[in-house]
């Protein structure tokens, strides 16, 4: 455990109680303490592996994946069945693995969500480069998908190689883009690879909007110690000049900054499953956030589809927070949009935010890390570099712990973070 991240857990919890998971699971939910949720659903299916990918996913077979989707829509109704009206829920996003591998599904999947939550801003898929054809897009569109997500890495051909990556025709993707519209169109890029450059990471950028994007996401890469890759990590130093680099590019251009590592085109524009106060979320290894707690789904499918077939919801691990635990969650995920409001927090919590964190906040504005104006903390760019820094520690220190627990234990008695 980083001494780094533990320290901060700390001193922001004001406890020395580490974050304790448990083996444990509530049958019925809290739903009526979460207020406009959002939604998310995991497919963990993907024709090939991808070294560097961290996330839940095997290898597609369409006779498993036709069971998985037939337990997650039983997990659907054993959740929304406890409902006593349809919920007002934000919006959905399906993840992955590779979501369009069960295009033709989706429909039943939203379907099926329509009749205990009415989603108010829209529907996203993530997509793999080789998905985006006209034929797919349509069956998304008729579905009522209005955002996708295209995972394109790099168009360039030194880091598709890097990446185990194949080529992308970003011609075809543009034509594709053309014949079927989306609200939201986002293209994912990773940065901080070996010896990339500020033009190298411009070029993609540039690419992407040219070729159908209005939105852009720039994930750093991370050295998770569970996944096959080999690439090394950028130096800091030359990370964060990256990172400046790359958005004061963007927003010389007029591109809108909506998170650490996100820029559109249009002010509508928009993709993000993580800046909520609360989600539900469905599928094997799928995490879901309540007023006090948080809860992960078993990361195996064939566990999954048991546990689920036996009429229990796949819950493998459950955190209770503290108050103050809630807070740091709350805090540390609203930062992700480099903003935060004084004015939201009280709202969630009953209580002014400075009261809470009035120390931080002025060593943060201090530091140079944040502005405030009328009750609303913004990131500088410095700010925003050190929270991407601290959050490459919080993923290695947690997240790298949990998740390679999980991808070999289906229910672990309890994980300490």
């Amino acid at each position: 455990m980083s001494v780094t991240t533990s320290l901060t857990r700390m001193w922001l919890t004001r406890s020395v109680r580490p974050f304790l998971f448990k083996n444990e699971y509530d049958q019925l939910l809290p739903l009526a303490d979460c207020e406009n949720p959002g939604l998310y659903v995991h497919i963990p299916f993907c024709e090939s592996i991808c070294s560097f990918c961290p996330y839940c996913k095997v290898l597609y077979s369409k006779d498993l994946c036709d069971r998985y989707l037939d337990a997650l829509l039983r997990e659907i109704h054993l959740v929304g069945g406890q409902l006593q009206e349809r919920k007002r829920v934000t919006s959905l996003y399906f993840g992955g693995g590779t979501p369009a591998l069960a295009a033709g599904r989706l429909k039943e999947i939203i379907d099926t969500l329509g009749l205990y939550f009415d989603i108010t801003e829209g529907i996203g898929v993530e997509l793999h480069p080789g998905n985006v054809t006209v034929p797919v897009l349509q069956t998304l569109k008729d579905a009522g998908v209005t955002k996708i997500s295209i995972g394109i890495q790099s168009f360039q051909k030194k880091y598709q190689s890097v990446l185990g990556r194949s080529a992308v025709d970003a011609a075809a993707i543009a034509q594709a883009l053309a014949a079927v519209e989306f609200e939201t169109v986002s293209m994912d890029f990773i940065f901080a690879l070996p010896s990339q450059t500020f033009v190298d990471l411009k070029t993609d950028i540039d690419t992407a909007f040219s070729h159908g994007a209005n939105h852009v996401a720039i994930y750093p890469l991370i050295d998770f110690t569970f996944t096959a890759s080999k690439v090394p990590p950028m130096p800091k130093n030359e990370k964060r000049a990256l990172l400046d680099a790359i958005t004061r590019y963007c927003t010389d251009r007029g591109y809108q900054r909506s998170s650490i590592w996100t820029f559109s085109s249009q002010a509508q524009a928009g993709y993000s499953s993580m800046t909520r106060d609360n989600f539900l979320g469905f599928g094997c290894s799928a995490t879901t956030l309540l007023k006090d707690q948080f809860k992960i789904n078993t990361f195996s499918v064939e566990d999954y589809c048991r546990r689920v077939d036996d009429g229990k919801l796949p819950t493998s691990l459950t955190i209770r927070f503290t108050r103050r635990q809630r807070m740091v969650y709350y805090l540390f995920w609203s930062a992700y949009s480099t903003r935060v409001s004084a004015a939201d927090f009280e709202a969630f919590f009953g209580v002014p935010l400075k009261k809470m964190y009035g120390l931080e906040l002025a060593a943060a504005k201090r530091l140079g890390f944040v502005t405030e104006q009328d009750g609303v903390y913004c990131m500088t760019l410095k700010g925003a570099f050190y929270y991407h820094y601290y959050e490459n520690f919080y993923t290695l220190s947690y997240i790298d712990k949990m998740w390679g627990i999980m991808r070999t234990q289906a229910f672990p008695c309890r994980i300490e973070l």
